[in-house]
């Protein structure tokens, strides 16, 4: 009989090195700069859930059913479990399986906004949840790789109509989220759109076109579709949604610089959305300005982090997928700061990686992953290339 520690026993170890060496490769091949600035949003979005959970359990509270202070926070710490899993999971993909798993959820949530006007659910006039996601949400980490992927085509084929035929997803895409209604997520959609084919290559004379274009379709919107119209004249004349939106402002500037701290804010009981859209004035309140100018410089310094790790990068479809996601992470976080300083009107859009949330905190940490994933370089390799280079330049 042979001894066990030949077979079982002698091939656990060699198993255990070799997981631990593809954690190793990852740790030296991701970005850890961007991996850090991350995980400091997710601290700061966890400490300012936790300001807001009082204000919204009691709103949300009913004789039947009350709500504790901490509800809101325990949830959201469910919910970022599941999500840091999904991001880190997804960063350890190599890039064309991250590619792939991308576009394979861009066309499985496309068909969930397909279904959501018969089966999904309505929630305060909009349908957007089915099976209790929000399509919309998961979609966005897969639609800024679909297009980049599309884009990045003519690299094989000069003469291939690649914007024509992103312009076909971005046409279905907005049709679909219109019909919830979402207007701001398809302005969101549109605006990375255009700074994918902005950056692939889109002559000048296009440029402006697509500027006018794009004026054209908001004026458009205003006149004809109902949710645009009510939206932006309740922003203009001063309707319901504008005292939501004066209220988040009058929050944010209430805590001076510094704050009134941690659980003693006042005005943030009246807001209707405390711990999901308007968390940026709840941050205001109770941690002060200086707070809400470091979660800004945070959002900053991801974009630039990201635009750096591209510099040297040659890999058309690397560029276009890892400036369309941090582009859309760095434009919701800039409509949600605009609606709290009452600079746009409410468009009912979370502040990334920082508001409570279900989908939404898993879609963002996903889309994290993604970035990271597509991001990924061997130090070494990167190093050897740097110097063949010089060499061959010499």
């Amino acid at each position: 009989m042979r001894d066990p520690s030949v077979l079982g026993g002698g091939q656990a170890p060699r198993i255990r090195r070799t997981r631990r060496s593809e954690l190793m490769i990852w740790w030296r091949e991701i970005d850890r700069v961007l991996l850090g600035l991350v995980m400091a949003l997710v601290v700061v979005g966890t400490v300012a859930v936790a300001a807001a959970s009082p204000a919204s359990a009691h709103r949300l509270s009913t004789h039947q059913k009350a709500l504790g202070d901490l509800h809101f926070f325990w949830l959201h710490l469910r919910w970022l479990a599941v999500g840091l899993v999904a991001m880190f999971g997804a960063s350890m993909l190599p890039k064309e399986t991250a590619r792939r798993a991308a576009i394979l959820l861009a066309a499985v949530m496309i068909v969930g906004l397909m279904l959501v006007p018969v089966l999904g659910s309505e929630v305060k006039g909009a349908k957007r949840w089915i099976l209790g996601i929000q399509p919309s949400e998961f979609l966005k980490p897969g639609f800024a790789i679909a297009v980049a992927w599309i884009l990045s085509w003519k690299v094989r084929d000069a003469q291939m109509p690649v914007i024509r035929l992103s312009m076909g997803l971005i046409g279905l895409v907005s049709a679909l989220l219109m019909a919830q209604p979402d207007f701001g997520s398809t302005v969101l959609f549109c605006g990375v759109w255009f700074v994918l084919v902005l950056l692939s290559g889109l002559p000048l004379s296009r440029v402006a076109w697509a500027m006018v274009g794009g004026i054209g379709i908001v004026v458009a919107a205003y006149l004809f579709y109902p949710n645009a119209t009510h939206r932006i004249d309740n922003f203009i004349s001063g309707g319901a949604e504008f005292d939501q939106v004066d209220l988040a402002m009058r929050t944010l500037v209430a805590g001076g610089w510094t704050g009134a701290g941690l659980w003693l804010g006042v005005r943030k009981n009246a807001l209707p959305e405390a711990h999901t859209d308007y968390i940026f004035s709840v941050i205001g309140e109770e941690f002060g300005l200086l707070a809400c100018g470091l979660v800004v410089i945070l959002y900053c310094a991801i974009v630039l982090r990201v635009l750096l790790r591209l510099v040297d990068e040659e890999d058309l479809f690397t560029i276009l997928a890892a400036t369309g996601l941090v582009a859309q992470l760095a434009g919701q976080a800039f409509i949600n700061i605009l609606v709290n300083l009452q600079l746009f009107p409410s468009k009912g859009m979370t502040l990334p990686l920082i508001s409570y949330g279900g989908s939404s905190t898993i879609a963002l940490l996903l889309s994290v992953g993604f970035l990271l994933a597509i991001t990924r370089r061997n130090p070494y390799l990167t190093r050897e290339t740097f110097h063949l280079g010089e060499l061959t330049r010499k």
